[in-house]
């Protein structure tokens, strides 16, 4: 299957989330994270949504889904724990050109959430299609292991450098490589770097031999 990888924007988008327990409150906090206009619709509600619905952040109706629910929106997240429902929240979002994601289900899925590391503005995002999110999970790991911790503020200085330089220097080789000498830094200092690590673990290993 190929997959188009691309980070979207939800500020202010409606996005309903059908299925209030647990799976659900693993995806509702990156919808709200991305500034989403989050509603959520279920017949029983995991306490911690609830109370997202009583501080504001979300709009909660306790009932049963019904395709209408699917009206004006961007993106639909179907995490009940019956699989027809799941199954025909998809098929009337594919009817009306919506996005839906059903949990655990890669069938009835046009995007998937990968594994993401995380450093402030910096994101990097691992899928398998589907495939096997227990490998994405441990890529997530390794690849956390090598950033240091503090590569968001870095990169948030970086980009208020990067705005002077775009102001000051008309478009052109110099530049470009003042952009690219701008971004030039380790991704994990040799004392603490996992992988520097291991090689470093290796090379006294040949040499004892």
């Amino acid at each position: 299957m190929n997959l188009l990888p691309i980070f979207l924007k939800l500020d202010r988008r409606p996005c309903l989330v059908i299925g209030a327990g647990t799976v659900a409150l693993q995806k509702i906090p990156a919808l709200l994270h991305a500034g989403a206009i989050v509603r959520v619709v279920a017949p029983q509600v995991h306490p911690e949504i609830a109370a997202l619905a009583a501080s504001g952040h979300i709009t909660l109706e306790e009932r049963g889904y019904r395709p209408e629910d699917l009206d004006n929106l961007f993106l639909v997240i179907a995490a009940t724990n019956d699989s027809a429902v799941n199954t025909a929240i998809y098929e009337e979002a594919l009817r009306r050109n919506l996005l839906c994601n059903s949990v655990d289900d890669p069938p009835n899925c046009d995007f998937y959430f990968g594994s993401i590391v995380t450093r402030g503005d910096l994101q990097i995002a691992i899928s398998t299609a589907g495939e096997s999110p227990a490998f994405a999970q441990r890529l997530r790991k390794e690849i956390d292991a090598q950033l240091p911790p503090d590569i968001g503020p870095w990169l948030r200085d970086i980009g208020e450098q990067r705005r002077e330089i775009l102001e000051h220097y008309e478009p052109g080789e110099d530049r470009k490589l003042l952009l690219h000498q701008l971004a030039q830094r380790p991704t994990c200092e040799p004392a603490t770097c996992p992988a520097q690590k291991l090689a470093l673990a290796a090379k006294r290993e040949e040499v004892r031999a």
